[in-house]
């Protein structure tokens, strides 16, 4: 008895570890394919597009800071059209492409670049 409850506690441990790894490759791919053309797989904003809009680092104890979950994610569903300094910085809401659990894990991935 003792021997079967703790092969179910190993399943279950490893069933666990596999979704989440399975989870945050997700995450990841969404990331890479609606976020990093501009703020880069690091969040620091490097890439071509991100120097031209000037974008902040993400990833920065600045920004960490300053910026609230629900800052984060009406960015990622509304979106933004703005100028700062002569700069257009725009970025396409992904309210309807992505469900809300997607968008607070994207969220969650942004807080997991800092610095």
């Amino acid at each position: 008895m003792k021997k079967t409850a703790t092969l179910i506690a190993l399943f279950a441990g490893f069933a666990l570890a596999t979704t989440a790894q399975a989870a945050d490759k997700k995450v990841e791919r969404m990331w890479k394919s609606k976020c990093s053309s501009c703020h880069g797989m690091d969040g620091k904003g490097q890439t071509e597009k991100g120097k031209k809009m000037q974008l902040r680092d993400l990833s920065s104890a600045e920004y960490q800071g300053k910026a609230t979950d629900a800052d984060m994610k009406k960015m990622i569903e509304d979106g933004a059209k703005k100028e700062e300094g002569g700069v257009k910085k725009e970025m396409d809401g992904y309210k309807a492409d992505l469900k809300p659990e997607d968008i607070d894990n994207l969220v969650k991935f942004v807080r997991e670049l800092k610095k």
